[in-house]
């Protein structure tokens, strides 16, 4: 794996909108807290743009300015402001030429995972699992959330925490970390954007989806061999969850349960990642050592 330089004070960060429209004002307290961190922020024209629909910009202004954004040397990360939904059109468009020759940090969650996915498999090159713009709305100043991005720019190495759960799976397990949003994954077989979780740590979160369609896609994951040998699970937050008239009748995790039973390998629940303030920086494509007991739960960047 190819892991891009971590920044110092005086570099650029530019922010972009790839996917769903974003106010700009949304983004002040980011832009702010970055400047106040010591880098130098490039603001694209896809944040708070004119659009009148969903997307923050046409298809082709969108990707031409994420493009610009990639082969830009002067910018050394970039941050998105958000997900929803718009990756997915323009992935296969995108020239990765320059980039793999001089590769930047590339931070996000949600529809972003499509970005993660398609440069592990394809350039072996990591990216980060991370708050995006808006986050930094959020306890402005005292979000450790926010602040694990932070610390994950500097590149120190993260050592993560966390309380037991009921339905954890105990082990250890040293692998690549592979995942991201549940959703974006299930879309992403069978196309250029496809990945490997044999012997690599796979999470998966989610957002706004009706529990049965939960259920459906990880028996999907289960029938196409994403868990016939993963080194580890994680199972992130799956919140604003649906049901239907007739209940499902389990909860999500009990759902999950059903599969991850069944593996060979450490698995855990109710990791902080998801679309919520829970959401640590994780840095996809590098190793991590993943340890479960019916004690504690250990996330350690090797």
């Amino acid at each position: 794996m190819i892991i891009p330089s971590y920044l110092v004070p005086g570099n650029t960060i530019g922010i972009t909108c790839p996917a769903g429209y974003m106010a700009a004002e949304k983004a002040n307290t980011c832009i702010r807290t970055l400047q106040h961190w010591g880098y130098d922020v490039m603001v694209g024209k896809t944040l708070g743009s004119k659009s009148s629909n969903y997307f923050s910009a046409a298809d082709e202004e969108r990707l031409d300015e994420l493009q610009a954004m990639l082969d830009d040397k002067s910018i050394h990360a970039i941050l998105f402001g958000r997900g929803g939904y718009g990756m997915g059109r323009i992935i296969d468009k995108l020239n990765f030429r320059k980039f793999v020759k001089n590769p930047k940090w590339l931070i996000g969650f949600s529809d972003i995972t499509v970005l993660h996915t398609h440069i592990f498999s394809n350039y072996g090159i990591a990216t980060m699992h991370a708050p995006m713009a808006g986050a930094f709305n959020t306890d402005p100043g005292n979000n450790e959330y926010v602040e694990s991005l932070r610390e994950a720019l500097k590149g120190v190495k993260a050592v993560y925490k966390i309380e037991p759960h009921a339905f954890n799976n105990p082990g250890e397990a040293t692998g690549r970390l592979i995942g991201g949003n549940l959703t974006m994954l299930v879309n992403m077989i069978g196309t250029a954007s496809d990945f490997e979780t044999r012997n690599n740590i796979f999470f998966l979160e989610d957002v706004g989806e009706y529990l049965y369609n939960i259920d459906r896609m990880f028996y999907h994951l289960k029938r196409n061999g994403k868990f016939k040998k993963p080194a580890g699970l994680i199972i992130g937050g799956f919140t604003d969850l649906k049901d239907t008239e007739r209940p499902f009748g389990k909860t999500v995790y009990e759902i999950i349960h059903d599969i991850s039973s069944q593996l060979n390998c450490p698995v855990c629940f109710n990791f902080p990642v998801s679309h919520e303030k829970e959401n640590l920086a994780l840095k996809v494509g590098v190793e991590y050592k993943f340890k479960v007991s019916r004690l504690k739960v250990s996330l350690t960047e090797v």
